[in-house]
């Protein structure tokens, strides 16, 4: 079993009496993509900041491949940070700026040189050296900050938002700019957004942050597919979340509806939240499912529809389908035992925001 790169002990920090991390632990193996998830406020970034020496923790320690590096300057930490608001000096070149940390460390010149060219290379902006910070665009001058990081051969990039500015087009160039980069460099990326599907599709890992605490971390097909608890079913795409009874293992009643499941161990006639997501229902014609309605809204997304169906107890089902089902149809919902999860309900608010499951 070999020691995780970050290792992050109970940490807490508060700020102004306010807590905005408490008792957190998480660890992070090398050469993996992770990504800080949640809404603003969470902790995400201060998590970052404390792993970068930013900020210093109230409590706890964070070792670095064995070694605890709490209390060391960011400058003397074995890694780099990409901000959102970049940092590029405006009045140096593109390639002062991507020498910067290089010249602070008394490379040699050739040194220097080669390295300038190969970081340029690897962002795919060659021949770029002369030019100014002021004649880039957005999606270039990230690039540029980028290849500032990654001269000095970091073991660890950590990354805050760093794609928040640009437009979509470029966002999602970046993204698999940003995956090819850590397959070739073989760095360790730990990526602070908000954004759930810049999460879902560049993380190896997903921490799936609220209120200081973590909620659920895991691949991102475990979190999308098994959400732990209601705050991270909601927060990572669109589900319906409803209210059930778990009448024994395997089944589970629905508005008065019972619904085969393949979830045990929540005991009987328990009251149960319930994760569907859109995509995993099926409408069919009346009698043949397991709930009736009528479609109540239609928007046409591209790849599919999005409609809202109407059950008898006013619930408005969210439905995402490639066949079209016009407004005021009368249909069935059915839903494959598979696609229907079921959590516990949080015995307490506080509960709700530490996460039932932890």
């Amino acid at each position: 079993m070999h020691q995780p790169l970050i290792d992050l002990q109970h940490i807490s920090k508060s700020f102004d009496s306010t807590m905005v991390l408490d008792d957190l632990s998480l660890t992070v193996k090398e050469n993996s993509f992770v990504t800080l998830l949640g809404p603003s406020g969470c902790g995400k970034t201060t998590t970052l900041r404390i792993i970068g020496g930013f900020e210093s923790p109230d409590t706890g320690k964070v070792i670095f491949d064995g070694q605890d590096i709490t209390s060391l300057p960011p400058n003397k930490r074995p890694l780099n940070t990409v901000f959102q608001k970049y940092a590029l000096f405006t009045h140096m070149s593109i390639a002062d700026n991507i020498a910067f940390g290089l010249k602070i460390k008394n490379k040699p010149k050739a040194y220097i040189n080669d390295k300038i060219k190969y970081a340029l290379k690897l962002v795919n902006l060659d021949g770029y050296e002369n030019r100014s910070v002021d004649s880039l665009s957005g999606g270039q001058q990230q690039r540029i900050a980028i290849a500032r990081a990654i001269v000095n051969e970091p073991r660890l990039l950590l990354l805050d938002e760093p794609l928040g500015a640009l437009d979509l087009k470029l966002r999602q160039d970046m993204q698999y700019e940003l995956i090819r980069l850590k397959n070739e460099l073989g760095i360790t990326f730990i990526y602070v957004t908000h954004d759930q599907e810049e999460a879902l599709t560049m993380s190896d890992t997903i921490v799936v942050m609220n209120q200081g605490y973590i909620q659920q971390m895991g691949s991102p097909e475990n979190i999308y597919n098994e959400p732990e608890n209601a705050f991270v079913a909601d927060f990572i795409g669109d589900s319906n979340i409803v209210p059930g009874i778990m009448i024994r293992d395997e089944l589970v009643e629905i508005f008065g509806s019972k619904f085969v499941c393949v979830d045990k161990g929540f005991g009987t006639n328990k009251p149960v939240d319930v994760v569907i997501r859109p995509e995993d229902i099926d409408l069919v014609p009346p009698g043949e499912g397991s709930l009736s309605g009528v479609v109540t809204h239609l928007i046409f997304k591209g790849v599919h529809y999005e409609m809202e169906v109407t059950t008898p107890d006013g619930y408005e089902w969210l439905v995402h389908s490639t066949d079209l089902f016009p407004v005021g149809k009368a249909v069935d919902l059915k839903v494959d035992p598979f696609d229907i999860q079921i959590m516990n309900k949080p015995a307490s608010e506080d509960e709700e925001a530490i996460g039932v499951n932890e």
